[in-house]
């Protein structure tokens, strides 16, 4: 696990939780340098004093408002720190809703919160085993980097993820983007929840979808060069027919959709022929046929 990132508390009514905060997640994005193309020299940001035209370090750097053009007022960390904030220091749960009402469109980055010390094992243990029992995740109000966040508590594998969330009034109305009015048919749904259906699974772990093609492809190039060969190129695919009928295009997808997990018409059946011994065929007396037997098709995980 990664260092903690923020250490404080949980605040549950009267009852204190200390709890170290760890990320939950980890970023396996390939990260890029950017380099002079005449000479392949390194190209780095300096920070310059536009008075005095020269690199400032880190150490005299700080933190500034500018209130107009010739007034900046200077804010130092301590005094971020020292801000009469309740939520500065703990994670205040404020209401417990159900997990069906939060728009998942205000859910961010999320956190794995660890009981602080012996002394958190059993205020921690109760809050988890409270909301896994309810069904239904808390919301509350969190102080860092500068601001005051909103956020979801929820429990996973029996360790309580902090959600950070954005303000209901950060995000954004779609009622622009909704389209015009069209008239579909009850065959189309239909056959669009068919499609649906033919393409669900328990859930996304371990799918062969589930990976990120992109930087794997990324890497190839980058070793493909490092070694002096030429970086693969992707492959020319004929270009699909153009489906303009939507019930055309739909049963084609569900089709397609069967067929990759050996459902529908299409899916491979093999006839098993029954054996003959030799007395028999010289004989030449015939059996009947048996029906035709289905090859049993090697299950997906998770389908």
């Amino acid at each position: 696990m990664p260092r903690p990132v923020w250490s404080g508390a949980i605040s549950f009514g009267l009852v204190t939780i200390p709890i170290k905060v760890l990320p939950a997640t980890e970023n396996h994005s390939i990260s890029f340098h950017q380099f002079h193309l005449e000479d392949m020299g390194r190209v780095r940001t300096r920070k310059i004093c536009e008075l005095e035209d020269r690199e400032v370090p880190t150490a005299e750097i700080g933190k500034g408002y500018e209130v107009n053009k010739d007034t900046i007022v200077a804010i130092a960390d301590a005094e971020l720190d020292d801000m009469p904030l309740p939520t500065a220091k703990a994670i205040e749960i404020v209401a417990f809703v159900p997990a069906e009402s939060i728009d998942p469109v205000q859910i961010s980055d999320g956190y794995y919160l660890q009981g602080d010390g012996q002394v958190s094992a059993k205020p921690y243990t109760l809050l988890r085993k409270a909301l896994a029992r309810n069904s239904k995740v808390a919301v509350a109000k969190f102080a860092w980097h500068g601001r005051e966040r909103l956020g979801l508590l929820r429990v996973r594998d029996d360790v309580i993820v902090l959600h950070a969330m954005k303000w209901d009034d950060e995000v954004r109305s779609p009622e622009t983007l909704t389209p015009k009015p069209v008239d579909i048919t009850d065959e189309e749904i239909e056959k669009a929840t068919l499609l649906i259906d033919s393409m669900t699974v328990d859930d996304i772990t371990n799918q062969e979808w589930a990976t990120d093609r992109y930087t794997a492809a990324l890497d190839k190039v980058i070793h493909a060069k490092a070694d002096g060969k030429k970086p693969p190129r992707a492959a020319e695919e004929e270009p699909a027919g153009k489906v303009v009928d939507l019930m055309a295009a739909l049963e084609q997808s569900v089709q397609k959709a069967q067929e990759s997990r050996g459902e529908g018409e299409h899916a491979t059946v093999h006839e098993m022929k029954p054996k003959r011994s030799a007395k028999k065929a010289a004989a030449k007396k015939t059996t009947p046929k048996q029906a035709p037997v289905r090859k049993p098709t090697a299950r997906k995980r998770g389908a």
